[in-house]
């Protein structure tokens, strides 16, 4: 074997730190989410650790499906149509809060109006020009704070309009709202008030507050400000087509007198202590939640993802939805504050199948918890 030649010493290190650098790119660089594909009529995938992608195929029997990203979703399959008089074939979306019984994970919603500072919320959006569509905010607003079926009243942002298409009702105005113009429809779908604000021109992405648009529903008469603000939830709603609309990019938040909503990561202002009792097939859960802030936290919410092959069966002190996956537990009347320093307690009971095991994190508000 021949000798390898003698390299000068500042060659040698120059070398050194280049292996060190692309070891580095391989070893910290963290793998991609991989996408999902739903095309179950109402199938749901959580993207970045708050958020729910749906599919919400519900005015059609043909197919559609829809693939998550890391940040938002697109449309890879869209058949068939509808009259462009009616109602669209379906509102493929993303949403923060509550909707139809699923709650994104530690989610700040349902909230009071009037505690609300604001409700910042930004969107791109991806458009295509061979179908029949809008692209649309959905804000849902209701008395009470429900996390199940549908709300008084419905506000919508059309960003995009194609083709031959109207919102519900009729036009009523013209408004300025974040600082832009728009058209304002007003009118019901038999179940609900439809308050809609349509772009004189394509907005392909934004950043507002949806507190904006909700104090207009306020000022017709249309909600109240000690109604609940239930969820928001950007996404299409295609009468022909739609292969191709795509969500880039989804982030929504609110910010309420307990503090903002933060993704999961910020700073921890609670501890959940997570006690057991478990036997073969069923398991009791005991969940303790400390307010280790300065200030009182009003209507909690805790997210955790319960681990796969776990359903829950029955809970107290607390309404836990939905029973699988990822899920909210929600206060009763007694113990929808939490004082600083203080504690509230609520439990469940459950199946389970494979090996048993403990959510790996909690979230308050969006704002990730320490475990005890």
């Amino acid at each position: 074997m021949r000798p390898l030649p003698h390299l000068p010493h500042s060659l040698i290190g120059a070398l050194v730190t280049a292996l060190v650098t692309v070891a580095a790119l391989f070893t910290l660089t963290p793998p991609a989410q991989a996408d999902t594909v739903l095309c179950d009529q109402y199938g749901t995938t959580t993207i970045q650790g708050r958020y729910v992608v749906q599919n919400n195929r519900w005015g059609t029997s043909q197919a559609q499906c829809v693939t998550s990203t890391d940040t938002g979703f697109r449309v890879t399959r869209a058949d068939g149509s509808v009259p462009t008089n009616g109602a669209p074939k379906s509102y493929p979306s993303v949403f923060n809060g509550c909707h139809y019984t699923k709650c994104s994970p530690g989610t700040a919603l349902p909230a009071q109006l009037s505690g609300i500072s604001s409700a910042p919320s930004s969107i791109s959006y991806g458009f295509v020009s061979d179908a029949v569509y809008n692209a649309s905010y959905d804000i849902w607003l209701d008395p009470a704070p429900r996390t199940d079926g549908v709300n008084r009243t419905e506000i919508m942002i059309w960003f995009n309009r194609v083709g031959a298409i109207q919102p519900i009702g009729s036009p009523v105005a013209t408004a300025t709202v974040g600082g832009r113009s728009w058209q304002v429809w007003q009118g019901g779908n038999g179940t609900n008030d439809v308050l809609s604000f349509v772009a004189p021109s394509a907005i392909d992405s934004w950043s507002f507050d949806v507190m904006d648009f909700v104090r207009q529903a306020v000022s017709r008469g249309l909600a109240q400000n000690n109604w609940y603000l239930t969820s928001v939830q950007a996404g299409f709603e295609p009468w022909q087509n739609g292969t191709g609309l795509a969500v880039n990019s989804f982030s929504s938040g609110v910010n309420t007198g307990s503090g903002p909503e933060t993704p999961p990561g910020g700073g921890a202002a609670c501890s959940v202590t997570y006690a057991t009792n478990v036997w073969q097939g069923g398991f009791t859960a005991n969940v303790t939640v400390a307010n280790t802030g300065s200030a009182p936290v009003s209507d909690w919410r805790l997210g955790f993802a319960l681990p796969s092959g776990q359903q829950i069966t029955a809970s107290w002190n607390a309404s836990v939805t939905p029973s699988s996956g990822s899920v909210t537990a929600a206060p009763v009347a007694h113990n929808a504050t939490i004082a600083p320093g203080g504690t509230q307690s609520f439990g469940f009971q459950g199946t389970y199948g494979g090996t048993f095991a403990s959510p790996a994190a909690f979230t308050l508000n969006g704002t990730a918890c320490s475990t005890g």
